[in-house]
């Protein structure tokens, strides 16, 4: 820990700490290792072994048909399809907003010597569809819509063969091309390597299990994977105006995702803090999903007071939440002066639930800390930006001398030969 924190931290009072992980951290990788190399090795065949293993399901084919994706949508619910959809077109609205403050570039940077670059979509991207404790149709939505608005050619989406059928009709409403029955370490194996079934994808985005982000980390390299996720954060910063009612119902709603969920509460204020903590005691009594959330809270929950404004902020930006709220007097002004989180929640009315499901940004979002020097998935992670380059005589005349003294002073004969050509012998180019 860097020593600035350590001396801010010996300022905060933790009036609820997260509790220390007791947890024996199990090792994945090595099974991980065995999986990966089996189904770049096997192909299929280890994919409907590991199927039978791990899912209890040995499927006759894994691509999902055309017809059985239009039986899912016609399977839904109505209002959820219409609010499915409704979610769809605000992700695809924000994406193609985004994907427009992305420009070509062509400059002239010095007499005759021109330099810009491309907006590139992935040609073939791979959407890991988790499919978890409950169907969060929201999940591919996220992955898939903006890979489309992006422009990518393919997009490939993987899923638990025990997944809802719902999150099929979620697939295809999302415009995934083709949706694959393979989950775990194995989806991620056949995405990376391709299989007689599943063609190889450049780059794998969506969250998973630890398997799953073990994999994505293994194939990393040759395949570009979005963010190794952690479990999900949500911080609550808030001064005396904080209401303990709201805040309480914040942290609950995203502790119910996971045991492992990170929740807290950063506060100026000392009686909020104690009042919150009070009020997610009262409302865990009446959760359905208290057996969940209460350990999340327990194991993962934090409140903590700090003697300054100043002190709040260095603090939040430290921590790096995924899922940031800032409830204070004036929430905008406190907003613009931080810069570690995955998403902000501006003002009371801005809940995370909104982001999660259906108001347009993205919910894959940068959890460990990662906050701190990256974003969440968005537009920007479907397309490259290549840089060109292209001179003229002038340009030549001036580039040229600098590289082959450059490249002399280096050692690089082969560099300052290539350098000094064009100007020594220029009717070569002509």
């Amino acid at each position: 820990m860097a020593p600035e924190i350590e001396a801010l931290r010996k300022r905060l009072t933790f009036v609820k700490a997260p509790q220390a992980d007791k947890e024996t951290q199990t090792s994945v990788s090595g099974t991980v290792a065995e999986v990966l190399s089996a189904v770049r090795q096997e192909g299929d065949a280890a994919l409907r072994r590991y199927s039978k293993a791990f899912d209890k399901i040995e499927p006759e084919a894994f691509e999902v048909t055309l017809e059985e994706r239009e039986a899912a949508v016609a399977k839904l619910d109505p209002q959820t399809r219409a609010d499915t959809e409704f979610a769809i077109g605000n992700v695809r609205a924000f994406a193609e907003a985004q994907l427009k403050t992305m420009l070509p570039l062509e400059i002239e940077l010095r007499p005759g010597l021109h330099l810009g670059h491309r907006v590139i979509p992935v040609a073939r991207v791979g959407a890991y569809v988790p499919g978890g404790r409950y169907p969060l149709l929201s999940a591919p939505i996220m992955t898939i819509v903006p890979a489309k608005v992006a422009g990518c050619a393919e997009v490939v989406a993987c899923l638990p063969p025990t997944a809802a059928e719902a999150m099929i009709a979620g697939c295809h409403l999302s415009g995934a091309d083709r949706i694959f029955r393979v989950g775990g370490a194995q989806a991620i194996a056949a995405m990376a390597f391709g299989t007689e079934s599943i063609p190889a994808v450049h780059k794998i985005v969506g969250p998973g299990n630890a398997y799953v982000n073990e994999a994505k980390r293994q194939v990393f390299g040759p395949v570009g994977i979005d963010q190794l996720a952690g479990p999900s954060e949500i911080y609550t910063l808030a001064d005396e105006t904080g209401n303990a009612e709201i805040i309480a119902t914040d942290l609950l709603a995203q502790a119910e995702h996971d045991v492992h969920t990170r929740v807290g509460l950063i506060t100026t204020h000392r009686p909020l803090a104690d009042a919150v903590i009070a009020e997610v005691e009262r409302q865990l009594e009446t959760l359905s999903t208290a057996a969940v959330a209460r350990v999340a809270w327990e194991r993962q929950g934090e409140v903590t007071v700090c003697e300054s404004e100043a002190d709040l902020i260095a603090y939040s930006d430290w921590i790096a939440a995924e899922h940031l709220q800032v409830h204070t007097r004036d929430a905008k002004a406190l907003a613009a002066r931080l810069s570690g989180y995955g998403s902000l929640f501006i003002g009371t009315k801005a809940s995370v639930v909104y982001s999660d499901k259906c108001c347009g940004t993205n919910h894959t979002l940068p959890t460990m800390g990662a906050g701190r020097y990256t974003g969440g998935l968005w537009v920007g992670s479907y397309v490259k930006i290549a840089t060109h380059q292209w001179l003229e005589d002038e340009g030549v005349a001036t580039v040229a001398p600098p590289a082959v003294r450059q490249s002399a002073s280096e050692g690089l004969e082969g560099h300052r030969r290539a350098a000094a050509l064009r100007l020594e012998k220029p009717e070569l180019f002509a």
